[in-house]
């Protein structure tokens, strides 16, 4: 029986509601936030206003994508979904190598390693250490994504550990992954993760639209896979936004397979840290935009419910 699982527990695909496909409600102090202060977003006071906000627009959940020691903090993620009333799906897995320090776990794992780790998040529970240390305190939020990125052509040693990993733990539990894509190389993943035994229809790539000729999007969906378009908190707030024009191409040719998000990671996205236009604006004045470019409800239905639903459940 298919089921997405949130961090507070697996609900049917068909409860999941309206999605943002890609989002970090929670970059606690780290690392990740030594090395970028900008993106330090420690309260769950706000996110609760956040997503206060973001519920009376229509939304019902959001995809958590901070993984495993790099500003992760499950117990606060918790408690945001019980507080706010949303959906929250928790990520296992590895960001970016520049996320970790010289001589951190990851760059001394193996893959089995690796993947034994994600699946223990996935099936158990995320450890309320994040990861950073010997001690482990497992919890009994699981993991509903795993996350994995890469930023170099082919995938260096430590990005390819990680997604043989990625493909290892979907294998054995059915979980979905979702990427992150640095500029064109969204088809150098496509094929590790496929070749690995990955079904193409649970693999997301985040960030997709950094780049935007559409011959390389349609190129990486006949493969399959999803898509996430989320730079438009990025570029101008009105009719020249670039995420917007891609959106509006793209939907109409791949109906089922463009989702949204707005990858928030900067308080000064968020009016409950003083910046603006705020979370809900994806589901207020983006999607405007997009109804007057000719954007369909029955589109929008399907990149902002009926996708996420699909993409975010697991295989078995």
């Amino acid at each position: 029986m298919s089921f997405v699982r949130t961090v507070l527990g697996d609900i049917a695909p068909s409860a999941l509601g309206t999605t943002y496909a890609h989002e970090h409600l929670i970059i606690d102090t780290s690392y990740t936030t030594q090395v970028f202060p900008e993106i330090h977003l420690p309260s769950v006071e706000n996110a609760v206003a956040e997503l206060g906000d973001f519920r009376k627009a229509g939304g019902h959940a959001m995809i958590e994508t901070m993984p495993c020691d790099a500003g992760r903090n499950v117990l606060k993620l918790a408690e945001i979904s019980r507080r706010a009333g949303v959906h929250i799906v928790a990520p296992t897995g590895l960001h970016l190598p520049k996320f970790y320090p010289q001589g951190h776990w990851r760059f001394r794992a193996t893959a089995t390693e690796l993947a034994d780790l994600f699946v223990t998040e996935i099936e158990q529970g995320i450890d309320a250490n994040d990861c950073a240390g010997p001690a482990v305190l497992r919890t009994s939020h699981r993991a509903g994504v795993v996350k994995v990125g890469s930023a170099a052509r082919g995938l260096d040693d430590a990005e390819r550990a990680a997604f043989e990993a990625a493909a290892a733990a979907h294998r054995r539990t059915g979980c979905p992954i979702i990427t992150h894509v640095e500029p064109g190389l969204g088809l150098d993943q496509v094929a590790l993760l496929t070749s690995r035994g990955v079904e193409p229809r649970k693999i997301t790539l985040s960030h997709t639209d950094r780049t935007l000729d559409p011959d390389y999007h349609r190129a990486i969906l006949r493969t399959g896979v999803n898509v996430e378009y989320d730079r438009m908190l990025r570029a101008p707030l009105d009719d020249s936004n670039p995420t917007l024009k891609l959106a509006a191409r793209m939907l109409p040719e791949f109906p089922d397979q463009v989702m949204l998000g707005t990858d928030g990671a900067r308080p000064a996205y968020w009016r409950s840290y003083g910046g603006s236009p705020g979370l809900d604006w994806l589901l207020g004045g983006f999607r405007e935009m997009l109804k007057k470019a000719g954007v369909t409800d029955e589109l929008l239905k399907k990149c902002f419910l009926d996708t996420p639903a699909r993409a975010y459940a697991f295989s078995r």
